[in-house]
Protein backbone atom coordinates (compact mmCIF):
# COMPACT_ATOMS: atom_id res chain seq x y z
CA UNK A 1 0.00 0.00 0.00
CA UNK A 2 2.89 2.51 0.61
CA UNK A 3 4.30 1.79 -2.66
CA UNK A 4 1.58 2.26 -4.00
CA UNK A 5 1.28 6.04 -2.38
CA UNK A 6 4.60 6.86 -3.32
CA UNK A 7 3.96 5.81 -7.02
CA UNK A 8 0.70 8.07 -7.05
CA UNK A 9 2.78 10.91 -5.05
CA UNK A 10 5.79 11.27 -7.76
CA UNK A 11 3.07 11.01 -11.37
CA UNK A 12 1.46 13.78 -9.15
CA UNK A 13 4.63 15.80 -8.62
CA UNK A 14 5.78 15.08 -11.98
CA UNK A 15 2.27 16.27 -13.67
CA UNK A 16 2.33 19.24 -11.68
CA UNK A 17 6.35 20.09 -12.97
CA UNK A 18 5.19 19.23 -16.36
CA UNK A 19 2.19 21.80 -16.61
CA UNK A 20 4.55 24.42 -14.94
CA UNK A 21 7.50 24.30 -17.53
CA UNK A 22 5.05 24.27 -20.02
CA UNK A 23 3.77 27.44 -18.94
CA UNK A 24 6.76 29.19 -18.42
CA UNK A 25 8.45 31.78 -21.09
CA UNK A 26 11.79 31.91 -21.87
CA UNK A 27 13.69 35.20 -20.76
CA UNK A 28 15.53 36.94 -23.59
CA UNK A 29 17.93 39.61 -23.10
CA UNK A 30 17.55 42.57 -25.84
CA UNK A 31 20.82 43.62 -27.45
CA UNK A 32 21.75 47.37 -26.81
CA UNK A 33 22.76 47.82 -30.03
CA UNK A 34 23.51 46.28 -33.37
CA UNK A 35 25.70 48.38 -35.33
CA UNK A 36 26.62 47.50 -39.22
CA UNK A 37 30.21 46.58 -38.30
CA UNK A 38 29.43 44.41 -35.07
CA UNK A 39 29.56 40.60 -35.15
CA UNK A 40 26.58 39.39 -33.71
CA UNK A 41 26.26 36.21 -31.39
CA UNK A 42 23.55 35.19 -29.20
CA UNK A 43 24.31 32.24 -26.64
CA UNK A 44 21.66 30.24 -25.17
CA UNK A 45 21.56 29.10 -21.25
CA UNK A 46 18.38 26.77 -20.57
CA UNK A 47 15.79 29.59 -19.84
CA UNK A 48 17.01 32.54 -21.57
CA UNK A 49 18.94 33.89 -24.51
CA UNK A 50 21.61 36.40 -24.55
CA UNK A 51 23.22 38.74 -27.19
CA UNK A 52 26.95 39.74 -27.09
CA UNK A 53 28.75 41.59 -30.11
CA UNK A 54 31.82 42.06 -30.97
CA UNK A 55 33.02 44.73 -33.23
CA UNK A 56 34.37 43.72 -36.62
CA UNK A 57 36.15 45.74 -39.35
CA UNK A 58 35.19 45.43 -42.93
CA UNK A 59 37.77 45.24 -46.06
CA UNK A 60 36.91 47.09 -48.56
CA UNK A 61 37.93 44.51 -50.95
CA UNK A 62 35.96 41.60 -49.15
CA UNK A 63 33.29 39.94 -51.38
CA UNK A 64 30.37 37.64 -50.77
CA UNK A 65 30.17 34.61 -52.80
CA UNK A 66 27.33 32.99 -51.38
CA UNK A 67 25.12 35.86 -50.65
CA UNK A 68 24.28 39.50 -52.84
CA UNK A 69 25.92 42.26 -52.26
CA UNK A 70 23.87 45.50 -52.74
CA UNK A 71 25.06 46.31 -55.73
CA UNK A 72 23.20 45.38 -58.40
CA UNK A 73 19.70 44.60 -56.24
CA UNK A 74 16.68 45.66 -58.56
CA UNK A 75 14.05 47.72 -57.33
CA UNK A 76 10.59 45.51 -56.62
CA UNK A 77 9.10 43.20 -53.80
CA UNK A 78 10.68 39.91 -53.93
CA UNK A 79 9.17 36.61 -52.15
CA UNK A 80 12.05 33.85 -50.90
CA UNK A 81 11.38 29.99 -51.24
CA UNK A 82 9.44 28.09 -48.47
CA UNK A 83 12.59 27.03 -45.67
CA UNK A 84 11.97 24.80 -43.25
CA UNK A 85 12.21 25.13 -39.62
CA UNK A 86 11.58 22.14 -37.77
CA UNK A 87 8.97 23.37 -35.80
CA UNK A 88 7.10 25.22 -38.85
CA UNK A 89 7.65 26.79 -42.18
CA UNK A 90 9.31 29.85 -42.67
CA UNK A 91 9.12 32.45 -45.78
CA UNK A 92 9.66 36.07 -45.96
CA UNK A 93 9.52 38.59 -48.72
CA UNK A 94 12.14 41.48 -49.43
CA UNK A 95 11.87 45.04 -50.70
CA UNK A 96 14.07 46.78 -52.58
CA UNK A 97 14.14 50.50 -53.11
CA UNK A 98 16.79 52.47 -54.97
CA UNK A 99 18.98 49.07 -55.23
CA UNK A 100 18.88 48.64 -50.64
CA UNK A 101 16.93 46.37 -48.83
CA UNK A 102 14.33 48.41 -47.37
CA UNK A 103 11.64 45.91 -45.37
CA UNK A 104 11.57 42.14 -45.12
CA UNK A 105 8.44 40.98 -44.13
CA UNK A 106 7.85 37.45 -42.59
CA UNK A 107 5.15 35.55 -44.88
CA UNK A 108 5.11 32.65 -42.58
CA UNK A 109 7.18 31.26 -39.12
CA UNK A 110 6.71 28.76 -36.60
CA UNK A 111 3.74 29.79 -34.69
CA UNK A 112 2.09 26.68 -33.25
CA UNK A 113 3.41 26.49 -30.37
CA UNK A 114 3.19 29.53 -27.68
CA UNK A 115 6.82 29.28 -26.93
CA UNK A 116 7.86 29.04 -30.41
CA UNK A 117 5.35 32.72 -31.27
CA UNK A 118 7.36 34.01 -28.08
CA UNK A 119 10.59 33.30 -29.17
CA UNK A 120 10.20 34.40 -32.96
CA UNK A 121 8.78 37.23 -31.82
CA UNK A 122 12.10 38.10 -30.37
CA UNK A 123 14.62 37.12 -32.71
CA UNK A 124 12.51 38.57 -36.24
CA UNK A 125 13.11 42.19 -35.24
CA UNK A 126 17.08 41.09 -34.85
CA UNK A 127 16.71 39.11 -37.91
CA UNK A 128 15.06 41.88 -39.70
CA UNK A 129 17.71 45.01 -38.42
CA UNK A 130 21.25 43.00 -38.69
CA UNK A 131 19.79 42.66 -42.44
CA UNK A 132 19.21 45.81 -43.59
CA UNK A 133 21.82 47.14 -41.89
CA UNK A 134 24.27 44.46 -43.46
CA UNK A 135 22.10 44.29 -46.80
CA UNK A 136 22.73 41.20 -47.48
CA UNK A 137 21.86 37.46 -46.15
CA UNK A 138 24.77 37.14 -43.98
CA UNK A 139 23.66 37.60 -40.48
CA UNK A 140 24.00 35.53 -37.41
CA UNK A 141 21.93 32.49 -36.27
CA UNK A 142 20.26 33.54 -32.91
CA UNK A 143 20.63 30.72 -30.35
CA UNK A 144 17.32 29.87 -29.02
CA UNK A 145 15.78 29.96 -32.29
CA UNK A 146 18.55 28.61 -34.79
CA UNK A 147 16.09 27.04 -36.68
CA UNK A 148 14.00 29.75 -37.68
CA UNK A 149 17.39 31.54 -38.16
CA UNK A 150 18.76 28.79 -40.47
CA UNK A 151 15.47 29.25 -42.36
CA UNK A 152 15.20 32.52 -42.73
CA UNK A 153 19.00 32.78 -43.67
CA UNK A 154 17.73 30.35 -46.50
CA UNK A 155 14.48 31.91 -47.60
CA UNK A 156 16.10 35.47 -47.99
CA UNK A 157 19.34 33.96 -49.86
CA UNK A 158 16.96 32.69 -52.21
CA UNK A 159 14.60 35.80 -52.67
CA UNK A 160 17.94 37.93 -53.05
CA UNK A 161 18.92 35.79 -55.98
CA UNK A 162 16.11 36.70 -57.70
CA UNK A 163 16.72 40.73 -57.40
CA UNK A 164 20.29 40.44 -57.98
CA UNK A 165 20.79 42.03 -61.28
Amino acid sequence: MKKFFVSVAILVVFFVYSIGIRHQRPRIAKPSNLSRQTTSSFSANPSSLTYSSSQKTNSSNESNTTNPTTTGYKNGTYTGSVADAYYGQVQVQAVINNNKITNLKFLSYPNSHPASVYINQQAIPYLKQETIQSQNANVQIISGATFTSEAFIQSLTNALSKAHA
